[in-house]
């Protein structure tokens, strides 16, 4: 029997060369499905791209709370408009120098973008540099989806080890303790293990952290990658540049086709 495992591409919209990328993957079925950063300028032009493959691809939210420009301006959240880094985001909110009700509409409006640009609700939900795991935003989820019949899917905790990247899973772990449970008993889905977690600044840790992935995910699980192509746009804007090229390598390439073969499995399809 085939088993399928779920892969799915962060970051669609970041950049033309990523979300050009991600499509041809999609269009080669080596990808599930893929998460949409909707905030940039671009977003409408490239939700109508991803938007010929709803039927085809399971299309996400990608939650995005750092380093990137608020889509809603300056506040507490993002002072001079621009969002802070991670280690600059979960004590503050603590402490109360950042006003929850802030990020909520940071987070509304990137919501709000996405049903707006592709006609409808998200697949599932996620979050960059796994923002959707923190108090605030799981906050978010219960106010807005709480009460809903239709909840979208939300991407779980890290629940295997990795390839040499201890320290960063258990990182993750930690900030997503009690994050499955208590989704679950709100009655969302949500798909665990999470698995693709490796140190990008080393590119040839990709494939076999793919391979074990082949091995090793149940089908309620994810895999997370982050494939794309270099351009101008992505410079500007984000650090991890030449391993989405790696990554993208990988995933179109033969030898990824015959490892799914060898262990008798498949991309799941957008349906399952």
């Amino acid at each position: 029997m085939t088993r399928s495992i779920r892969l799915i591409a962060d970051d669609y919209g970041l950049a033309p060369g990523v979300s050009s990328a991600i499509l041809d993957l999609i269009e080669r079925d080596r990808l599930t499905g893929t998460s949409c950063m909707t905030g940039f300028p671009e977003w409408e032009e490239a939700a109508a791209r991803i938007g010929l493959f709803r039927r085809r691809a399971a299309v996400g939210l990608h939650l995005t709370l750092t380093d990137q420009i608020a889509v809603t301006g300056p506040s507490s959240l993002a002072p001079e408009g621009k969002l802070p880094r991670l280690a600059s985001l979960a004590l503050p909110v603590r402490r109360g120098r950042i006003d929850e009700r802030d990020i909520h509409a940071e987070l509304d409006t990137q919501y709000g973008r996405f049903v707006e640009a592709l006609g409808g609700p998200p697949d599932y939900i996620d979050g960059h540099q796994h923002v959707h795991f923190l108090p605030v935003v799981r906050n978010w989820l219960l106010a807005r989806f709480g009460e809903s019949a239709r909840k979208p899917a939300l991407r779980g905790a890290p629940g295997l080890p990795g390839l040499d990247a201890a320290a960063k899973i258990a990182a993750i772990a930690t900030l997503a303790r009690g994050f499955n449970r208590s989704m679950q008993r709100a009655g969302f889905s949500v798909m665990t293990p999470l698995l693709g977690i490796y140190d990008w600044r080393q590119p040839e840790k990709f494939a076999p952290t793919l391979r074990a992935a082949i091995d090793n995910l149940p089908e309620q699980g994810v895999f997370m990658c982050h494939p794309g192509h270099v351009d101008e746009t992505l410079r500007a804007r984000d650090p991890m540049q030449g391993v989405r090229e790696v990554e993208f390598a990988v995933l179109s390439s033969e030898g990824f086709g015959a490892s799914l073969d060898r262990a008798g499995a498949r991309v799941m399809d957008a349906s399952a």
